[in-house]
């Protein structure tokens, strides 16, 4: 069987995954999660794409929420085991291009001034309030849980993006963190499954995302 590799956006870490993981088990689907390199500390892009290709015990669905679908995508070109891509909420890379942007380019700036810069450090976070408001305003608050994050990853292209690999996206309807047109507009050209809740779905809607993530690899399989 083919397992799925959940993979965390910027800031979160593998804790987030910790209700989706059941909820998957329960449809058949087999599911691990690992924190990435570049949690509070500095890391580059390629850092985060090794611990994935590493992580990997056979042929393996890649789910990337938010910035993971960078590392996602780069972890791509470095295994022969990665099977598929899902995008959750997340960024597509373009190549040429950095996440940060990606993000820049889209039709809104909902995080723009959200973010607590350590440019000395190679790390930067999100507002506590800001946090809440973008991530978790339909489920609970664990913006307390948030880290800060390595910058190296947000202003790192790829050279190369992976197109002949089956690909999904998952696009959160209410997301106030990535537009959903914005996804919807990334995601392009995939199979696309919605679900009516905001950025943080594995929190706030962990069943439906099960069942999502169910249908749509049986798709792109």
């Amino acid at each position: 069987m083919t397992e799925v590799l959940l993979v965390h956006g910027a800031c979160f870490g593998a804790w987030c995954w910790d209700q989706l993981v059941p909820e998957l088990a329960a449809v058949g689907i087999a599911a691990r999660a690992i924190d990435l390199p570049g949690r509070n500390t500095a890391a580059s892009l390629q850092d985060q794409a090794r611990a994935i290709a590493t992580a990997l015990r056979g042929p393996t669905v890649l789910l990337g929420h938010s910035a993971g679908g960078f590392a996602i995508t780069a972890a791509a070109g470095l295994s022969a085991d990665v099977a598929g891509l899902i995008y959750l909420a997340a960024y597509v890379p373009v190549a040429g291009m950095t996440l940060a942007q990606m993000r820049r380019a889209g039709p809104s700036q909902p995080m723009a001034g959200a973010f607590e810069v350590d440019r000395a450090a190679g790390l930067f976070g999100f507002q506590p309030e800001r946090a809440r408001d973008l991530f978790f305003h339909d489920c609970a608050d664990a913006s307390a849980q948030l880290c800060r994050q390595a910058l190296a990853p947000m202003e790192t292209a790829l050279t190369e993006v992976r197109t002949d690999l089956p690909r999904g996206a998952i696009v959160c309807t209410q997301d106030r963190a990535i537009p959903p047109a914005y996804q919807r507009s990334m995601a392009a050209g995939m199979t696309q499954a919605e679900i009516a809740c905001g950025h943080a779905p594995f929190l706030a809607e962990p069943r439906a995302l099960a069942a999502s993530i169910a249908a749509l690899l049986g798709k792109i399989g």
